[in-house]
């Protein structure tokens, strides 16, 4: 066996690579540049995703011949092409727009240097190569006044993240303001737990933190209650506080970047609930600006709409009529006029565009106020996709291969939950019970509680005899682990239940429900808690047995639908969609409605899906809300129902007239 060349040679010849490897890469966006400079002369698009898909195509075969794995070199150069993207888009920006050119921007932000507000504006700033000053700011008030004064070119805020969800009180300002919107970009959020040199977890005692990112690692913090939080109005401050405390007792939640600059070390990393952390900010100036055709833009806008039965889908069908993609949908209450809302949208198109332009002055007509708070280049690049076979098939290693004319590539099979895959609309059928193609379904929920099992049944049994008197086909039942014995008590509801001819669907909050609801449940409802389980999605795919997917609050109509795509995939096709509201930042708040993701499903998908509207609403609104549900075809209601008696009584009537309503 030879004997390998000395460790510290071996890492001399990394470190020359790595040089080269820079040096490589800044030529390459150097020369993209020159691209995008073709491209303002051509008016061609940013993106060419044919040319992008045949060039990763090309150095996967190529890495592959040298022993790299096909998933690392499409990783690393969709990251590359990513960057790529971006910097011309900055360029060509840029361009259309030379008075906002400078050798430096004064950058309003949330906190003090360190702060995530801090690194997404200064990395905004890289991006168009020019130096940033600063200007730390105590909140979102005192952001937008710096900007409006003209102490500030720029002001950042942060509009939304993907694990806690939109920041409500930046909405607000924006109601109030009379900046527009400029830009956006989006920047990994990887949350740390930062203490001094030398600190032990053990050693903590108090954790200093920003709202959001408590929020963010609530699974984190839920494990470690035994340490005291202290809100911080930013990361940055929390990161102070740790560096003015005399002890080591003291640590802040942040990123390990923010905390180099406080000379505090990372005691743990990735606290954040979910695996993708990214946070999303929104650029502010005193004006508008221009944006290339060749770049895809994004328009936002916030409209009130008149206080009448479907008002809000009939802006919506607007949207739909003229093609316009609605990528976000949000609404915040309008002060001073109570039960009124202001909704906020964000709107994939260019505001001088054909189509925009048109679908604005129809808004126009069927709304009380609107009003465009800026168009501006979107940052979110796609990545562009290779087919399975291009990835997972490996080459013909041997020496007598015979070289073919290449084949043409078939086409990517479509995901099973698209009308691509399926034209027709799935009808979902369980004993009594039929929803999808025409089919309505109404779908009580009960939470049990641990009360004794006699007490339990005798409630029970009046309650559901209530409920199929009001139209219910169906009855969820939450919380069975609860049951003192559920597997005694569980059987008997399910046979009291089929008493009144309801379907019994049982709730799967953990895993370890699995076994007992396959058994004792007519079709199963697994919880958003559980949507991100991919274990447990790919289990429930291979049962023989009709499904209910809720969504979960934090998660995005992608993930959503990807959820889907596990279930199916595993072979189970009796899939019913189910969509509760989606959660806010601020958790006080009653989670929203999200009709704009019911029309979109509803548009490319063949599954039935079913509404929960009642953590969304208040029950006084109900009715008026199942008229909108009803009227975007969604394919049926689930009503929350409590099984004591108190309070039943009253609002029994009004879910009798809901599922009337929706049956009409």
């Amino acid at each position: 066996m030879q004997k390998p060349q000395p460790l510290n040679q071996t890492r001399e010849q990394i470190t020359n690579l790595d040089n080269e490897l820079l040096s490589l890469l800044a030529e390459r966006r150097r020369l993209s540049l020159e691209v995008a400079r073709s491209k303002e002369v051509d008016i061609r698009p940013i993106r060419d995703t044919q040319r992008e898909k045949e060039l990763l195509a090309r150095l996967v075969t190529i890495g592959r011949e040298k022993g790299l794995d096909a998933h690392y070199v499409l990783s690393l150069y969709q990251s590359i092409i990513e960057d790529s993207v971006l910097n011309q888009q900055a360029y060509l920006h840029g361009r259309a727009n030379p008075e906002t050119q400078k050798q430096q921007y004064c950058i309003a932000y949330l906190g003090a240097r360190g702060s995530y507000s801090y690194l997404a504006a200064s990395r905004y700033c890289q991006r168009r190569q020019v130096e940033m000053l600063d200007l730390g700011c105590q909140s979102f008030d005192e952001i937008v006044q710096a900007v409006e004064l003209g102490h500030a070119d720029y002001g950042f805020l942060p509009i939304e993240n993907t694990s806690s969800g939109s920041i409500n009180e930046v909405y607000d300002v924006l109601q109030h303001t009379s900046l527009s919107i400029v830009g956006e970009t989006t920047i990994e959020v990887s949350h740390c737990l930062l203490g001094k040199p030398g600190s032990k977890l053990s050693d903590i005692k108090t954790v200093y933190a920003h709202p959001q990112p408590i929020s963010q690692c609530s699974r984190y913090l839920s494990m470690h209650r035994e340490l005291k939080l202290e809100y911080c109005s930013s990361s940055a401050e929390a990161m102070e506080m740790v560096n003015q405390c005399r002890d080591n007792s003291a640590a802040a939640i942040g990123s390990a970047e923010g905390g180099a600059l406080y000379q505090l070390e990372s005691i743990e990393s990735g606290l954040a609930n979910q695996k993708i952390n990214q946070s999303r900010f929104i650029v502010v100036a005193r004006k508008a600006v221009a944006v290339p055709e060749q770049l895809p833009a994004k328009t936002t806008l916030i409209m009130a709409t008149g206080q009448k039965a479907g008002a809000l889908v009939e802006a919506l069908l607007v949207l739909k009529a003229h093609q316009l993609n609605m990528s976000k949908l949000e609404s915040r209450p309008i002060p001073g006029t109570p039960w009124e809302e202001m909704f906020y949208l964000d709107i994939d198109a260019n505001i001088s565009s054909a189509a925009m332009q048109e679908g604005l002055k129809q808004l126009e007509r069927i709304t009380r106020f609107i009003k465009v708070l800026g168009c501006y280049p979107c940052e979110t690049v796609k990545p562009t996709q290779l087919s399975n076979s291009q990835l997972l098939i490996e080459p013909n290693t041997s020496k007598s291969q015979v070289i073919s004319e290449p084949q043409a590539e078939s086409a990517a099979q479509p995901v099973r939950y698209s009308k691509a895959y399926k034209a027709n609309a799935s009808e979902i059928q369980c004993g009594p019970f039929t929803i999808g193609a025409g089919h309505i379904g109404a779908i009580a929920k009960i939470t049990l509680t641990d009360a004794l099992p006699n007490i339990v049944l005798s409630s029970f049994e009046h309650r559901a005899k209530q409920l199929k008197s009001a139209g219910f086909q169906a009855v969820i039942l939450e919380g069975c682990q609860r049951l003192p014995s559920t597997e005694l008590t569980l059987p008997k509801l399910r046979q009291t239940l089929h008493q009144y001819d309801l379907l019994c669907i049982v709730a799967i909050e953990q895993s370890s429900d699995l076994t007992v609801a396959t058994q004792q449940g007519d079709m199963l409802l697994l919880t958003g808690k559980q949507m991100f389980n991919q274990s447990l999605l790919a289990q429930a795919g291979t049962l023989p047995m009709p499904l209910i997917l809720e969504r979960n609050e934090m998660a995005s109509l992608e993930e959503f639908l990807a959820a889907t795509e596990v279930i199916l995939s595993q072979g189970n096709q009796q899939l019913i969609l189910c969509d509760s509201g989606i959660r806010t930042f601020n958790n006080a708040n009653l989670p929203t409605l999200d009709l704009a993701s019911l029309i979109q499903i509803k548009a490319t998908s063949h599954l039935p899906i079913v509404i929960n509207p009642c953590n969304a609403i208040t029950t006084d609104a109900l009715l008026l809300q199942t008229k909108g549900i009803k009227q975007l075809n969604a394919d049926g209601l689930v009503l929350n129902c409590t099984l004591g008696e108190e309070g039943e009584q009253d609002s029994l009537p009004m879910m009798a007239e809901v599922v009337r309503e929706l049956y009409r």
